[in-house]
């Protein structure tokens, strides 16, 4: 799922600098990192996949703008 999660952030615009969905120490947690998020973001696999497919523009659409963990949060409280 990290991998699918990364295609998908490529597909959107984003190098791995400024976007990547990576393994977290904790297992079974992913980290969403990057210069376009303001902190990690950290859940598991397919909550982090959710996340890039479905809440995450592109990069093209996020311009300077960066991310925030509490913003995602707010967002998977309202799509649930």
């Amino acid at each position: 799922m990290i991998d699918e999660a990364n295609e998908l952030l490529r597909g959107k615009g984003y190098s791995a600098a400024h976007l990547i969905a990576v393994a977290a120490p904790l297992p079974g947690k992913v980290l969403l990192k990057g210069t376009k998020i303001l902190s990690p973001f950290s859940d598991t696999e397919e909550v982090v996949l959710r996340v890039v497919h479905e809440f995450v523009p592109s990069a093209e659409d996020l311009q300077r703008r960066q991310l925030t963990p509490t913003e995602i949060r707010h967002w998977l409280a309202e799509a649930s």
